[in-house]
């Protein structure tokens, strides 16, 4: 199956059950790449090069997951994540991001955030791996507010920040067919906006409430200035963007303009 198919939607409040296959990309899709990697060697190498590109001022953060093999328990995905943020940091890194948001724990439904109690054993072993580096952890749709609580509860003492949302997951229709064998795909794009940012908001206020020092990164559906307004309005300190970039490789770079132009 494609590793992009466009779906037809507006926007999903809440999680679906599924959605229709479209024929044209229209703003979203459901993303199936999996988490392939080059060796180590390779990517540190990656990571270095890349922090030498770089002009002054500008931050590099690199996005790190663990290859979960068939036997590990917990320890031993803490243990692999903590390795590879200690790579990233060691190669050039100034801020690491462990993805929480994509399968990685034993099944193609098992997100690590899903699973407060992991998360923070996994959080914890990175935050000592990479010292006073700054750490965002990459979350994925939360659905109620009493999950975020427990999540953030977890994540609060070893994080810097929270990004989301990386996704909805939901199945894919195609006529009869449910494609990429019924398993539930992750939808990004214009369809997770309105819900990215009422999960911002949702998190915002509990950080407040409990006098957490967390920020919030802003992700999902972002392809204009008003969207970043949005999710600064929410709480965000920061948005992340993705679709609108592959689509339009000059988004970011227009949306800068169009906030700079405002303030």
């Amino acid at each position: 199956m494609p590793n992009l198919q466009p779906v037809v939607c507006e926007q999903v409040a809440e999680q679906v059950a599924e959605l229709p296959a479209a024929t044209k990309m229209n703003g979203s899709w459901a993303v199936s790449y999996g988490m392939p990697s080059q060796e180590p060697d390779i990517w540190r190498a990656d990571v270095s090069a890349t922090r030498d590109a770089l002009s002054a001022g500008k931050l590099l953060s690199v996005s790190v997951v663990a290859t979960v093999q068939d036997d590990w328990t917990i320890d031993d995905i803490a243990a692999d994540y903590a390795q590879c943020a200690a790579w990233a940091v060691d190669s050039g890194a100034d801020v690491v991001e462990t993805n929480f948001s994509c399968p990685n724990v034993s099944t193609c439904d098992g997100q690590l955030y899903q699973n407060p109690e992991a998360a923070r054993h996994v959080a914890e072993q990175v935050r000592n791996s990479i010292g006073t580096v700054p750490y965002v952890a990459k979350i994925g749709h939360v659905p109620s507010r009493e999950s975020a609580i427990r999540l953030l509860d977890a994540l609060n003492a070893s994080v810097t920040a929270v990004a989301m949302t990386n996704s909805v997951a939901t199945r894919v229709r195609s006529g009869a067919d449910l494609l990429f064998d019924g398993q539930k795909r992750g939808i990004c794009g214009d369809a997770i906006l309105d819900a990215s940012v009422t999960q911002v908001q949702m998190f915002d206020a509990i950080v407040r409430e409990r006098g957490f020092a967390v920020e919030l990164i802003g992700v999902g559906g972002i392809s204009n200035a008003a969207h970043v307004r949005r999710y600064l309005t929410a709480g965000a300190t920061a948005c992340h963007l993705a679709t609108a970039a592959m689509t339009n490789p000059g988004a970011a770079l227009q949306i800068r303009q169009a906030l700079s132009v405002e303030l």
